[in-house]
């Protein structure tokens, strides 16, 4: 390869030592230098850098300067003329439609330049509808004009306020240079001799390494940084979901309380004592200590009641409850639990205020263990009561609620749940697996719920619960589930169940 023809790093260095020799000694630039050398000025900064990395062969001082530059639109109007030329060229002497001229290309911008300079006028009330009429018989156009200037090298011929309306209207652009200023170093030499970066044994055992050249050590450089943790990406959503819940002013409950007693967890929120989620095969029962003592005595006899004989309008389910059941210690298998709780002090107000309320914690459930399924999850739940609140109030929260998570399509389908009546469950469309995937449940709470825990007969609460794991994988797909985790994820992950593995 010729001298003209290298453009590698060593060649490249070198050709730019012998034009620094030509030069002479009083040091030339590296624009002018990449122009005579036929390259692109940041390869000619890159043999720059390189140079000064092997000592003293060059000195070389940055500088910079500013130089006008047109923009797309601006060259777009050397070649075709400025958009309010192009739409007094455009109107016949007959006049336009203003609705045709704001067809044209330049129509808007060039109607409102045009009129400001008083090249047409505007006749509203003409035949058909507002028509443009010329206003002067020919005009001069000096925004193309100072563009050329521009586009010349001419731009400090122009006044400063004739630049900063171009560049106003986004035809002009201030770019700043950097460049080099080279001259010779105290070791300048044509040829780029290539220094080592280690001393081998071999060097010191034949002696060589007293004829040979040795990089300098940088003992500024920052080393390599060390291999550290990341946050799990259900963390990463975790903070994301507080953060929209508190944003839509939200309050978080307090849901640091894992052992639960069988009442708030399951006769509080209407959940007859014979449900299968009672049954050890779902749920885990505590042996010590094995049940709770501290109940609201009133709270409870009313829960008894509704339970075995019902009221509030509520016949119940009829059957003999029993405190037995509902002193059992659970390891709670839902935040509902304490939404319960913050529900019957809301109760207990002098006045009732509306309130709403969230949490983000872990549950229990006695699950078969699989790739998908471990006997813990993260439930998140919210919660609103006001007066009046309707299922519209609810599919509206949770539009709005998903939206700001980045999930916009959902779908909602009629449910049951023992405590909510009307019940929806969730779906939001998967893109990678290209099918609905249900990520939540969600319903108002049952009468017989509320109104024995005090609250006023008018309020209703609307309420949705869903397992982090979940929309985790909904709102960031399983590609960028990989880029989170740093590592190659298993493509067969299950997604109709939370959440419980990461396979790498």
């Amino acid at each position: 390869m010729s001298p003209a023809m290298a453009t590698d790093g060593p060649a490249l260095a070198e050709r730019l030592l012998q034009q620094l020799e030509r030069a002479g000694g009083g040091g030339l630039g590296s624009l002018e230098a990449a122009a005579a050398l036929g390259l692109e000025h940041q390869q000619l900064v890159g043999a720059v850098k390189s140079l000064q990395a092997l000592g003293e062969v060059i000195e070389a001082e940055q500088r910079s300067s500013k130089r006008w530059e047109l923009t797309p639109e601006g060259k777009e109007i050397v070649q075709e003329g400025s958009h309010e030329a192009r739409v007094f060229d455009s109107i016949p002497a007959e006049g336009l439609p203003q609705s045709e001229l704001m067809k044209l290309p330049s129509g808007k911008v060039g109607f409102s330049k045009a009129m400001s300079n008083k090249w047409v006028r505007l006749d509203k009330n003409a035949d058909g509808g507002p028509r443009i009429f010329r206003a002067v018989e020919s005009v001069r156009d000096a925004v193309r004009e100072k563009l050329q200037l521009v586009q010349q090298g001419e731009a400090e011929s122009l006044e400063e306020k004739d630049r900063n309306e171009l560049k106003k209207r986004k035809l002009l652009m201030e770019v700043i240079i950097k460049t080099y200023w080279i001259r010779k170093g105290s070791a300048f030499s044509t040829t780029v001799t290539k220094q080592e970066t280690d001393l081998t044994p071999e060097m010191l055992a034949s002696g060589s390494w007293r004829d040979l050249k040795f990089k300098a050590y940088n003992f500024e450089a920052l080393g390599i940084m060390p291999e550290s943790g990341h946050l799990h990406p259900l963390l990463k959503v975790r903070t994301q979901f507080r953060q929209i819940f508190l944003e839509m002013g939200f309050t978080e409950m307090p849901a640091n309380n894992f052992i639960e007693s069988s009442f708030w967890n399951f006769d509080a929120l209407f959940q007859p004592q014979q449900h299968p989620a009672r049954d050890q095969h779902d749920t885990f029962f505590l042996q010590d200590p094995a049940e709770a003592t501290d109940f609201p005595m009133d709270y409870l006899k009313r829960v008894k009641k509704i339970h075995s004989q019902g009221g509030y309008g509520s016949q119940g389910y009829k059957y003999d409850w029993k405190l037995e059941e509902a002193r059992k210690n659970i390891l709670r298998t839902h935040t509902t639990a304490v939404s319960a709780r913050m529900l019957y002090r809301l109760a207990q107000q002098e006045k009732f205020t509306p309130a709403k309320y969230f949490s983000i914690d872990r549950v229990f459930r006695n699950e078969t263990l699989d790739a998908t399924h471990l006997a813990e999850f993260h439930q998140i739940e919210g919660v609103v009561a006001d007066y009046g609140l309707t299922l519209g109030d609810l599919m509206g929260t949770l539009r709005e609620f998903f939206t700001k998570l980045g999930i916009s399509q959902l779908r909602f389908k009629p449910a049951y749940n023992p405590y909510t009546e009307p019940s929806m469950e969730v779906f939001s469309y998967h893109q990678g697996l290209q099918k609905w995937v249900e990520v939540g449940n969600s319903g108002i709470f049952r009468p017989e719920m509320l109104l024995p825990m005090g609250l006023p007969e008018g309020v209703s609460v609307i309420a949705w619960g869903l397992s982090l794991e979940r929309p985790t994988m909904i709102k960031y797909g399983i590609n960028n589930i990989r880029e989170l985790v740093g590592h190659k994820v298993n493509l067969q992950m299950v997604y109709d169940g939370p959440l419980c593995r990461l396979d790498v």
